[in-house]
């Protein structure tokens, strides 16, 4: 019986230890509540701190990579709408000079005055000349009738050799006194002809139809035989000749029989059909330009010659030559040079060949791709194998000053 409690009392906690190991429960799930707590707070204050140092080591590794802006070359302008200065010139024009020296003695035409071709435009007194002429007309009839004479003797001494009547050497002086005379008679005929032309110079007349654009000379001025001062100027403007400088890049397309567009600053608006009729066919060596010759229908006068044109080739094929914004080149010791950003954001930098310049834009011959990306306003510091955070500038809509300018 005693062994049966006694085993009893080993199964069954007392009445003094439940309250122990109740105690010992309560104070387990509180800690735990506590840990449970301190680890959210814990993980509520860490993970804000986590996401803030994170933010600023990015934001200190975007600080450390610059940010550039870049742009991409673009393609010539067409041809179309390239503009290359121009000048007008007269189908056929002449300065006319004195041949003849004396006091202008009249006068027909004057400045803008339309003449046709042989019209008299003046007339020279020179008695000086006048004289002469009639000393060279005297002259030859003396040579003339001292020829005939002498023709007598000699046909006459000629048929008394053959009966012996003279001798050999009589009758070679005849002949040779025959001949001398001819000789002068000729000279005189060639010294009065002479005097003649330039009696007729006196008369100055129109080479061709036309418009006198200068007078230099007025009734009694004295006029000098081949001095420099120049009579009268003469134009033929139905018909201009249009002279234009094409550059070196574009020159190879330009040929004969081209059609082309000549538009006059004065005259907005009004846009005149030329033709390409011949080039120099070799570049002017100081400016590398082809001159290049347009003729232009005059009929109605509307245009003044010596002026001032704009030529737009509408029918010369464009190149394909890329231009840059002229604030991406860099002039450096090694030349003119870009900076280029590869896709990795890496620097490199390029020495390029430059074109025409034409102000905001500047054609890249040698060293540039259609594809490349290239830094605007490139900064000194910038060397190749920088990395850099490209920013790709918006191109100009169509139509835009900033297209307009390129």
């Amino acid at each position: 019986m005693n062994n049966h409690e006694t085993k009893i009392d080993t199964q069954m906690p007392t009445d003094k230890e439940a309250p122990k190991k109740a105690a010992s429960g309560r104070f387990a799930r509180f800690s735990f509540a506590l840990l449970a707590l301190a680890l959210a707070a814990g993980a509520y204050g860490f993970v804000p701190r986590w996401h803030q140092q994170a933010s600023l080591k990015s934001e200190a590794a975007e600080r450390a990579t610059p940010t550039v802006s870049v742009v991409k070359p673009a393609p010539l302008q067409s041809s179309t709408g390239l503009l290359l200065p121009a000048e007008i010139k007269p189908w056929v024009e002449a300065p006319l000079y004195a041949r003849a020296s004396g006091y202008l003695k009249a006068r027909q035409v004057d400045i803008g005055s339309r003449v046709v071709q042989g019209q008299l435009l003046a007339e020279i007194d020179a008695p000086e000349l006048q004289q002469q002429r009639e000393q060279a007309k005297a002259q030859l009839a003396q040579a003339e009738a001292a020829m005939d004479l002498s023709k007598i003797t000699a046909e006459r001494w000629e048929k008394l050799v053959k009966s012996s009547s003279v001798s050999e050497q009589d009758n070679a002086e005849k002949q040779a006194d025959y001949k001398l005379k001819t000789a002068a008679a000729n000279q005189a005929r060639a010294e009065l002809r002479r005097l003649e032309d330039l009696v007729s110079f006196t008369r100055i007349m129109a080479p061709f139809s036309g418009t006198v654009t200068t007078r230099n000379v007025d009734v009694g001025d004295l006029i000098t035989a081949g001095g420099a001062k120049e009579l009268f100027h003469l134009s033929q403007t139905e018909k201009l000749r249009i002279q234009a400088q094409v550059p070196q890049t574009m020159a190879h397309n330009i040929a004969v029989d081209q059609a082309a567009e000549m538009l006059i600053p004065e005259m907005p608006g009004r846009v005149f059909a030329a033709k390409i009729v011949r080039t120099a066919g070799a570049m002017t060596a100081d400016s590398r330009t082809l001159l290049v010759e347009l003729e232009v229908d005059n009929e109605k006068q509307e245009i003044l010659a010596g002026g001032y044109a704009q030529l737009r080739f509408i029918e010369a094929k464009n190149d394909d030559t890329l231009t840059l914004p002229s604030n991406a080149i860099a002039f450096r010791s090694e030349g003119p040079q870009i900076a280029t950003v590869d896709q990795a954001g890496k620097v490199e930098w390029r020495t390029v060949k430059l074109g025409r310049d034409y102000g905001k834009t500047i054609e890249v011959l040698v060293g540039v791709k259609a594809s490349d990306r290239v830094i605007v306003n490139p900064s000194d510091a910038l060397a190749t194998g920088n990395i850099v955070s490209p920013i790709e500038m918006p191109k100009p809509e169509k139509g835009s000053k900033a297209e307009k300018a390129q």
